[in-house]
């Protein structure tokens, strides 16, 4: 996606395009070194399971898993490598571990892009506005991960309701959900068949249970902002550290991302410079963490998402509105 969502005056034309150049080398140094750093944690805890050793590299395996997330919305963007043939085979790869189809995410994110924070037409918005219960439960990874796996299940079936996804699309995605399906089903059997518990130990435990750390980042990118159609103002990046932006692909940076989408994942940190730094300007941003108390302070006492105004912010580092 190269499209353009803000005033093209915040950067010369000659600089976008020099950013929007993709890279095979930076590309494979980053998906190399997240792959391999879950190819050592899965080593570890094959080798420590039944041991006290086995708990933090359970975890800290889980969180590399939930992260490959943001390899596949990079690589769905096309924007990790110029070989066009390594962003689809790797982005199918991570959707299937992901239990998240590459097309189906493709077009969802689409929408996403074109109609931000548009509670009609953003294609991550088709969701009841949160209670405090329904957005622990969302944390948590319960709801995140029923909505995936009924999502594939119905699309196996036939089945396609969301107003996001064009019909003639439609038959490639239940193509899609029922290869996918058949892949589940036959990794399951082969298990069963071997009386092996690798899939399990080292895939789904860890990855369903550490979901948790993987939506601190889901959850910042846009909720309790505007619904205004100005992506400087309906979108959020993340202050955190150097190990944390290297885990989500750059992806704190997410103001520039959603202002030129056509930027790939290690030029974000310049886009940001040239378009908020040098101008004398910042998005809104927050830490991961003082966005949760701020979500949780904003939803007690039986408030819900609904008592709050889109056309005003409500969650930052200094509420207004």
């Amino acid at each position: 996606m190269d499209e353009v969502f803000v005033r093209r005056d915040v950067i010369d034309v000659a600089t976008l395009r020099s950013l929007c150049i993709a890279s095979d080398r930076k590309g494979a140094m980053q998906s190399l070194s997240h792959v391999g750093a879950i190819g050592v944690t899965g080593t570890l805890l094959w080798v420590t399971r039944g041991t006290a050793w086995a708990i933090p590299v359970f975890m800290v395996h889980g969180v590399l898993l939930n992260f490959l997330y943001a390899g596949q919305h990079e690589l769905s963007h096309w924007t990790v490598f110029r070989t066009a043939w390594l962003n689809e085979w790797l982005g199918r790869a991570f959707g299937f571990l992901l239990f998240y189809p590459r097309t189906f995410d493709q077009i969802q994110h689409i929408a996403h892009h074109r109609f931000t924070q548009d509670w009609a037409r953003d294609g991550e918005l088709v969701r009841a506005r949160y209670t405090r219960a329904s957005y622990l439960l969302w944390m948590s990874g319960i709801t995140y991960w029923y909505t995936r796996w009924r999502r594939i299940v119905r699309f196996a079936a036939g089945v396609i309701t969301e107003p996001y996804l064009p019909a003639a699309r439609h038959a490639e995605l239940v193509r899609e959900a029922r290869l996918h399906l058949a892949g589940y089903v036959l990794i399951a059997a082969i298990s069963v068949l071997t009386r092996s518990w690798a899939a399990l130990w080292l895939w789904l435990a860890p990855m369903l249970a550490m979901k948790c750390v993987h939506q601190l980042q889901n959850t910042i990118e846009h909720l309790g902002l505007t619904h205004e159609a100005n992506v400087l103002a309906n979108t959020r990046s993340t202050r955190t550290n150097a190990l944390m932006r290297w885990l989500a692909w750059q992806m704190q940076y997410h103001t520039a991302h959603h202002a030129f989408p056509g930027v790939p994942f290690h030029r974000l940190h310049e886009l940001h410079d040239i378009i908020f730094t040098q101008r004398g300007a910042s998005p809104p941003s927050m830490t991961y963490l003082g966005f949760q108390f701020a979500v949780l302070r904003a939803l007690a006492a039986g408030k819900t998402e609904a008592d709050y105004s889109d056309s005003s912010t409500w969650i930052a580092d200094q509420p207004h509105g």
